[in-house]
């Protein structure tokens, strides 16, 4: 996506706009094609963002700081309750909050964020994605409905996917944000170092090749990455909770941990635009999920 639109003051004007929502509506579709970089995986598995990702896009006279964030969901491990901290945290910090809907989530589910963004003071725009995949007369209800709702929101049917009235959004997004100045660099592209974007990429691929419970049980942590003019050669931990699940990360003689690898590999050498070495371990951890150190450890407790 290319951003043509230029202030017509010289004024310059920054903000952070925070993406919120329920899983598998397209929130991190939407900030990729708004920041125009694959910064945030992608899979039709729920809970597939884990953590507030921030994306950068910066023009002559504006900065604008998305953050993506995991969809809400009622926590069952203190996993889940350090990223439901990063939606809350996204909630409060925001100069404009993103929410993310589609056209076939009902919506009242989480409706106590609802009524959070109904008496909150930020400006909101709501935006039903994936209206590709329905009708006009349906989707002319759902404005109704979400009208009704959050009165003081401003709707916007598109489609991350298709690219869909992005542009408008953007304008919007343009218009709402205050005057100040650029809170990074002007080439900063994202908060994330090279060590997480790798092992993202190593548990994008886990979610899309594994089925059941197996992606929702592993955690992948980056021991080594050493960083060469044209080589980067990096060692990670995938952690599991059972030992039955590191048997099926494996695979029969080993075929499934290096077709992961594999796929993983030739990732990061299109994300890093770099030759990539990379070696893969699996180690079992029972309660990694509940596990504080670990969680601090892997970036969702911060001291």
């Amino acid at each position: 996506m290319t951003y043509d639109l230029q202030l017509t003051t010289k004024n310059h004007r920054s903000g952070f706009v925070n993406i919120i929502g329920n899983p598998n509506v397209g929130k991190s579709t939407l900030m990729n094609v708004l920041v125009g970089e694959n910064l945030s995986i992608i899979t039709a598995k729920s809970q597939t963002t884990r953590h507030r990702i921030m994306g950068i896009v910066s023009g002559e006279n504006f900065q604008i700081v998305y953050s993506d964030t995991p969809g809400i969901i009622t926590p069952k491990y203190k996993l889940q309750s350090s990223m439901m901290k990063f939606v809350n945290t996204a909630i409060g910090d925001a100069d404009v909050i993103v929410y993310v809907t589609d056209v076939v989530e009902k919506n009242d589910k989480n409706i106590e964020y609802i009524e959070r963004l109904k008496n909150t003071d930020i400006p909101v725009i709501l935006v039903i994605n994936k209206i590709d995949l329905t009708i006009p007369q349906i989707l002319d209800v759902l404005v109704e409905q979400w009208q009704k709702l959050l009165p003081n929101a401003l709707i916007y049917p598109a489609s991350a996917l298709e690219k869909f009235n992005l542009e408008n959004i953007f304008a919007k997004i343009l218009d709402l944000i205050p005057e100040g100045p650029a809170y990074y660099e002007k080439d900063s592209l994202t908060d994330k170092n090279l060590r997480f974007f790798a092992s993202e990429i190593i548990r994008e691929k886990i979610l899309l090749y594994y089925q059941k419970e197996i992606p929702y049980c592993v955690e992948v942590g980056i021991e080594s990455f050493v960083e060469g003019d044209k080589l980067y050669s990096i060692e990670a931990v995938i952690y599991v909770a059972r030992d039955s699940q590191k048997g099926i990360i494996i695979g029969q003689g080993g075929k499934s941990l290096k077709r992961v690898g594999t796929e993983a590999r030739k990732e990061m050498e299109k994300f890093f635009d770099r030759k990539v070495f990379l070696k893969t371990f699996v180690k079992v951890d029972p309660d990694w999920r509940n596990n504080e150190q670990q969680l601090k450890k892997f970036g969702y407790i911060h001291e």
